[in-house]
């Protein structure tokens, strides 16, 4: 986002932010929620700030993790974001000072995320950044996410979602029926073997409510 800072330092606009942990790339971070909240904390610094929600499971982990590097711990609040409106094209909210946010992505995952970005501006404005309102304002209004419930076509209406882990699909079906419950639907899915798929084709075809083609590369 666009915006002045007066600080000498960049450094000292250093923040980590960690949104919701779930079961993915489990090859590689781990088998369970605490293993990969263990190795998710290594973005954790020393001297500097940590935001995030509240999450059974990962707060005691990032905590300790804070407290071992002198790092101060945010917590963004899932009940100040008030006033919650959608459309097609953007969802609006206000958070503490910030009103009237417009927010270019769909979907109620995104609307906690653009909260925590609000948390974020609030503390690199109370370390002396100069970010002004109408370039916080601009910015969530024109983020795009490539492949997060992504339009490409309009005409036909195609959306593109690269969800492949619990959480996501799960996301993914609440976006559907949010935006798209009455529509006749059509669904072209392609999961890697590596990835928990019977979960994914699970969530996905648990409501059955279009036709489904799954991919298969050979």
């Amino acid at each position: 986002m666009g915006g002045r800072h007066d600080c000498t330092n960049i450094a000292d606009g250093m923040i980590s932010i960690i949104t919701d942990i779930g079961l993915d790339h489990m090859d590689i971070l781990g088998g369970t929620i605490k293993e990969i909240a263990e190795v998710k904390a290594g973005i954790i610094k020393p001297n500097r700030d940590t935001i995030m929600y509240a999450q059974e499971g990962v707060t005691e982990i990032i905590e300790a993790e804070c407290k071992r590097n002198n790092n101060t711990l945010h917590f963004a609040d899932k009940n100040l974001i008030l006033n919650y409106s959608f459309g097609k094209e953007f969802q609006k909210i206000d958070y503490k000072s910030h009103k009237d946010i417009e927010i270019n992505l769909k979907g109620k995952c995104q609307i906690f995320n653009s909260a925590i970005a609000l948390e974020c501006i609030d503390i690199l404005r109370n370390k002396g950044f100069n970010i002004e309102e109408n370039a916080i304002k601009a910015g969530l209004k024109t983020v795009v996410h490539k492949a997060r419930f992504e339009t490409i076509s309009k005409e036909p209406q195609v959306i593109f979602d690269g969800g492949h882990n619990e959480n996501a699909i799960r996301n993914f079906r609440k976006m559907v029926n949010q935006y798209y419950q009455h529509d006749k639907k059509i669904y072209i899915v392609s999961i890697l073997k590596s990835k928990d798929y019977r979960i994914v084709i699970k969530l996905l075809t648990e409501e059955a409510d279009g036709i489904f083609i799954f991919t298969n590369r050979k």
